[in-house]
């Protein structure tokens, strides 16, 4: 039986959420650039209380695709607020230096500390032993840890939300991936030269190759963009791997200097995002 595939779904999903990484990357540099050091932590603080609250709302709304851009959207702002500010104003009060290499700032002095966190990251993976669902990885891990006994020790799923499922895959699998860059960027266990930093690179690589196949059979918008949300944060592994070698300019970075480039990105993600729910309205109305 040859099973159908959905193209044009799979990169709209993708392509959205891909261009959720430069605009996200644009708006610290924005905010950075124009906020007063004081007022840009209160706006972070507020940014992220929004984005809970967008999650949360998504939990109201109807329809599945709603509720994962909800979540989408959400999740984002969580991140950037919560998550990347909040390591930034600790580094910066407690006079983390970044890492420089030939007078260039590599790696900013939130990321740095970042890895510190790995111990809270590894206490999420309890839910291998707690809960049955929809994600593959855990999926995965239940099967080889578990085996025949699976279905009785992680007996009963939770309640499903999806945009809070979406909010937690996309903060989940984000966290992970700076883990992993930073521990190989890190000289002290390998470097972004050492040739493991390239194979893991290239291996995320075929990765989102891999989950990008999963996506076309996946005919419901909402799943596909839940589905891109994996596809694209490990597809950004080895982007960012690349640029850190100076293989491309990320001018995400410098988002003053390539005002074109990101209004155009800003214009075709907000043009993909309306077309995507009207889509799935009228899918849902078919069926």
């Amino acid at each position: 039986m040859i099973m159908k595939t959905n193209w044009w779904k799979a990169i709209a999903s993708f392509l959205v959420v891909l261009f959720t990484m430069p605009l996200g990357h644009a708006l610290m540099m924005i905010m950075e650039k124009t906020i007063t050091p004081v007022a840009l932590h209160y706006s972070a603080f507020l940014m992220g209380l929004v984005g809970l609250f967008i999650v949360i709302t998504g939990v109201f709304v109807k329809g599945d695709t709603k509720q994962t851009v909800f979540g989408l959207i959400g999740g984002l702002l969580f991140w950037t607020g919560w998550v990347e500010f909040l390591f930034q104003y600790y580094a910066t009060r407690w006079g983390t230096q970044p890492e420089i290499v030939n007078g260039e700032v590599v790696t900013r002095p939130e990321y740095l500390i970042l890895p510190a966190s790995f111990g809270m990251w590894m206490m999420m993976t309890l839910y291998i032993f707690s809960t049955k669902n929809g994600c593959n990885f855990i999926n995965w891990w239940q099967r080889r840890l578990l085996g025949s006994r699976k279905n009785e020790i992680a007996a009963r799923p939770m309640t499903r939300h999806t945009s809070l499922v979406t909010f937690m895959e996309l903060n989940m699998i984000l966290w992970a991936s700076y883990l992993l860059l930073m521990f190989c960027y890190d000289s002290n266990f390998l470097g972004d030269r050492h040739p493991v930093t390239s194979i893991v690179a290239a291996g995320c690589l075929l990765g989102s190759i891999f989950i990008f196949k999963k996506q076309l059979r996946l005919s419901s918008w909402d799943a596909n963009i839940r589905m891109a949300i994996a596809t694209v944060v490990v597809f950004w592994v080895p982007v960012e791997v690349l640029g850190r070698l100076d293989f491309f300019r990320e001018f995400w970075v410098e988002p003053q200097e390539y005002a074109t480039q990101m209004i155009c990105i800003l214009v075709v993600f907000l043009m993909l995002l309306v077309y995507i729910v009207v889509a799935a309205r009228k899918q849902k109305n078919k069926e």
